[in-house]
Parts: C-alpha cells; sequence; structure tokens
C-alpha cells in the first residue's frame, strides 16, 4: 500500500491494487513461462522450477513485465510469503541473485503476529501458534486439491526469519513492523533508498498519509476488500493495526509458548521477553 500511494494525488483503492500476479507464489506467472500447467507437477518438482521461473521474470523489459506488477520506474516490487531456502539441486528457490537484487525483510513481534494470523485464518490464537511453532509449516501445501497458489514453505517464525537474515546470495534491508509504525514515512525513505529509489520527505509523509491504516479500514467498510476470505467480510479484513495488542489479547500461557520456541530470535531483532526462561514452554 505504501509503494501504490507512492506520488499519487489521492489514497489508492484497496481493491485495485496490481499484487494478483506479483507474489512469488503466483501459478499464473510459473504457467506462462514454463508453457505447462503447475498443476500437472508435484510441489517437488514445481519447486525445482521455479528459480529458472524467476531468472525470466527478473530479465524482462518493462514492456515485456505483467502490467499486475508494483513498479516504480525499472524496479519491480515482488511480494513473497516463502522462506529462503534451496531446492533439492542446492539451487536458491527464488532465483538467487539471478532471481532478484535485494529483498526488503518485514518483521513484526511474533505475540502481535499470533492474533492477527488467527484472526486472518479464522482459527483459534492457540491453533496459529502451532503454526508459528511448527518446523514444517506451509501455505498452499495441499496434497489432495491443487491450492491457488504453490507451496510456500515457513519453518516455525524464527526460522523463516533467520533464512532471510542469513543466507548470502542477496543484501537484504530488514524492517521491523513497529519502527514502521512509529516512522512510517522515514522507514519508507530508507527501504526505497535501499532498493534504489529516491524520494523526496514530502512525498513519503504523503504515501504515508494515503496508506494510514485509518483511511484502509475505512475503504474496506465502505466498499469491501478483495483479498478477505469470506468469513472475514463480517469483521473486517483490516483488523487493529497496532504494536504491543498481544498484551491484552494472549494468556500467560501463550506468551511461553511462544517466548519458548523464539526467544533467541526475538532477542536478535530487538523484541524483550517477559516470561522468564525457566518458565517458557518449548513443546
Amino acid at each position: 500500500m505504501l509503494v501504490a500511494n507512492l506520488r499519487q494525488d489521492e489514497p489508492a483503492d484497496i481493491n485495485d491494487l496490481p499484487e494478483r500476479e506479483g507474489i512469488s507464489s503466483a501459478r499464473g506467472r510459473f504457467d506462462d513461462i514454463m508453457l505447462f500447467p503447475s498443476g500437472l507437477l508435484t510441489h517437488e518438482e514445481s519447486d525445482r522450477l521455479r528459480p529458472r521461473v524467476y531468472e525470466a521474470i527478473a530479465r524482462e523489459t518493462n514492456d515485456e513485465a505483467e502490467e499486475n506488477e508494483t513498479r516504480i520506474g525499472d524496479v519491480r516490487f515482488v511480494k513473497t510469503h516463502d522462506a529462503w531456502t534451496y531446492t533439492r539441486d542446492g539451487q536458491p528457490l527464488l532465483g538467487g541473485s539471478k532471481g532478484a537484487q535485494g529483498a526488503i525483510v518485514i518483521v513484526r513481534d511474533p505475540r502481535d503476529v499470533a492474533p492477527s494470523l488467527a484472526h486472518h485464518g479464522r482459527q483459534p490464537i492457540d491453533q496459529s501458534i502451532d503454526f508459528m511453532n511448527d518446523t514444517e509449516a506451509h501455505f498452499c501445501g495441499q496434497r489432495d486439491r491443487q491450492p491457488k497458489q504453490l507451496r510456500q514453505l515457513m519453518p516455525r517464525w524464527d526460522g523463516h526469519i533467520a533464512s532471510w537474515l542469513d543466507q548470502t546470495d542477496i543484501p537484504i534491508h530488514l524492517v521491523r513492523y513497529e519502527d514502521m509504525q512509529a516512522d512510517t514515512a522515514g522507514v519508507l525513505q530508507r527501504a526505497l533508498a535501499f532498493a534504489g529509489i529516491r524520494v523526496t520527505p514530502d512525498e513519503a509523509t504523503q504515501a504515508a498519509r494515503f496508506a494510514d491504516f485509518s483511511e484502509l479500514r475505512k475503504q474496506e467498510a465502505e466498499r469491501g476488500f478483495r483479498e478477505a476470505v469470506t468469513e472475514q467480510r463480517g469483521s473486517g479484513f483490516f483488523r487493529r493495526g497496532i504494536s504491543g495488542a498481544w498484551l491484552d489479547e494472549l494468556s500467560s500461557a501463550q506468551v511461553a509458548r511462544i517466548e519458548g520456541h523464539h526467544a533467541a530470535m526475538m532477542a536478535r531483532l530487538g523484541y524483550d521477553t517477559v516470561i522468564a526462561p525457566d518458565e517458557r514452554i518449548a513443546s
């Protein structure tokens, strides 16, 4: 939303964002480039070909690029949920330096992630914590049907982040949700500078104002949001949008389960823990 609102005269329509094929796991882009449907392949077979897909996309000129991608000049932004993993052939799943010149890695306090994920998935918070603590977690990894997207591996919350921070294939720029909320324009400016895009303080400030959480909620209330699953349309996709909501949403046992698995990564990212080490639950 921040990128979509850059250098605009009015807030971008949340239902008119060029992102349906702008996610790395989109089947459509895979099928168009490989010239056969990914649905004929197993997850593992698709994974072995995905690096070639991203290399091909990276070689496209602006004239050849999909219209429904997020771009600023020559820079294309591609969303991903995937961890930085490697294929059975030892190739970076996302194409390494041939697939992207860098990555903006966005993190958030896992104690706030849990209730947000529960809302998004319409599931109990404990189920979301189970997912975040699962080294085999994934999106779209079912084998009894064809999901809308390719499989996305997420080896625990801390493992997912470590996979990006510790890889050496491409440079990264780390953004904490909490910092972005406290200084949206400044964080946006620095992230775009990393991507080679210079914006003025006024341009960044206006983009931040147009993408403010209150504006997103207002638009959803008026027109709905196409990315919301059917079950969310009564309660809204855009939930609270604050930092520290976990303090009134999680029980001490739930906090202990999260910190028990992820305390080391939380400390690495600057998130203070509240449960004593001997009281954390790592099961």
